[in-house]
Formats: C-alpha cells, structure tokens, sequence
C-alpha cells in the first residue's frame, strides 16, 4: 500500500453507485486502488461507471444491479462475497430516497413503508449480512450515509428526517456493539451536494453554488483508509 494508493487490494461495497455521490465515490476508490463491488438497481449506469473507471486506468468492477427492497437478496450477495473473497474490507451504504416532502399527516403509508425500507430496513439487512465479512478482514470499515435532516426536525421533512434518526441510532448501536474489534463505523453526513436528490428536495435552487458530489469523495476514502480510527461518529463534509 502507498499514500497515492491507500485503498491497495482493499475491496469495497458501494450502494448506490450509479449516480450523485455512490458515482463519485467509486472512482475516488478506484483511484485509490481499490477492488469494487458497485451496486444500485439497474445494470446500464453501473456498465457506463465500470467503463469510465477503466478509462481511467482503474480495475474491472463486480457489477450488482440489485433493488435493497429485496432483503433476501441482499442475504445472497453475502453469501456471494464470502464465496469468492472470503471477507469485506469496505461498506459504503449510500443508497438513500428522499420520499415525499410532506405533513405528517397528508404522507401516504407507501411512501412511508418506501422510506423505511431503503433508509433503514436495508441498512439492517446489510449489517446483517455482511457483518461477519466486515470482521474477517484486519481493518473493516463500514461508512452509511446520513443528513443532517436526522436532527432539524424541520416541518414536511417528517418522513425523510425519521428515517434517517433510525439510520443513525442503527449505525450507533452497531458501533458500540464492535468497539472491541478492529472493525470501525461511522455515519458521514455531507450536507447540501449537487445531486439529483437535492434538486428534487430544492428544485429553484441554484445548483452552480452547491459542492459536488466528487469534493466530498476524498472524505470517503479517509474513513475508509486502514489506518483510521474514528468510530461511532457522524462526520461532517465541510467546504474547504
């Protein structure tokens, strides 16, 4: 391992990888050397991604289009990945939905049921999953992507901010439970980036002010570096 590459022979999961900060955090990772399994629904913008990294002198990505609604697939994919590498050097789980911006009240139960599923359920599925894989390595490190709606309790917000507190409750009991090991979880909450979601949360703002997605990908790669030793924390993306 060298510092231009501090993520040599580290393999890596990503959800949601096929577009905004998922996009931009795979090719941070491959420019650091890692090994990737890129996930999202679909397979045609994983392929476009898979493309772009080798253009760019980065390895071959395993490829999963996979819908994290399906709780026994994500069981599959870790029996899959024990199967071939025998262990998990890397979590990203960045796959998230905004769901409807509504009153409590007026939220209907399917987009309720939708946010839990992906925002929280899924991320219980993974740790799951792929906790004993996480264990098996010498530094796991798993990283879940929160915001900082978890905390504001900002009105319409409801559905979103909620699930998004579970997820961080989740990812905070998951650290407590593995402070003993050598295995280190964090939340990163990144704040207003220039994705598709935020456009859909705040469509008459000016997108040219906002961070991009790949300006917060270095962050990524320092929690995921071995050596880092964070842990049961919500690390904040700062604008330099």
């Amino acid at each position: 391992m060298t510092q231009a590459k501090p993520l040599a022979g580290r393999l890596a999961l990503i959800t949601g990888a096929s577009r905004g900060i998922g996009w931009a955090v795979a090719r941070a990772y491959a420019a650091a050397g890692a090994d990737l399994i890129l996930l999202a629904r679909t397979s045609g913008a994983l392929e476009e991604l898979d493309d772009l990294i080798q253009s760019e002198g980065g390895k071959p990505s395993t490829l999963v289009p996979l819908d994290l609604k399906d709780v026994e697939g994500i069981d599959r994919l870790g029996g899959a990945i024990f199967q071939r590498w025998g262990k998990l050097d890397i979590l990203v789980s960045n796959a998230g939905v905004l769901g409807l911006i509504s009153p409590l009240a007026h939220l209907p139960p399917k987009d309720w049921d939708s946010l839990m599923a992906i925002n929280v359920t899924a991320n219980w599925r993974l740790i799951r999953s792929l906790d004993p894989l996480l264990r098996a390595g010498d530094a796991g490190r798993a990283i879940f992507v929160t915001s900082g709606a978890a905390s504001k309790n900002q009105a319409y917000w409801g559905g979103y901010g909620a699930s998004k507190a579970a997820l961080d409750a989740l990812v905070k009991t998951y650290a407590a439970e593995t402070a003993s090991t050598s295995l280190r979880v964090n939340l990163l909450s990144p704040g207003p980036i220039d994705t598709g979601m935020r456009a859909k949360a705040f469509p008459g703002e000016d997108k040219e002010l906002l961070p991009k997605p790949a300006d917060v990908a270095p962050l990524f790669v320092e929690l995921a570096r071995p050596e880092e030793t964070r842990h049961g924390e919500i690390v904040r993306y700062h604008r330099p």
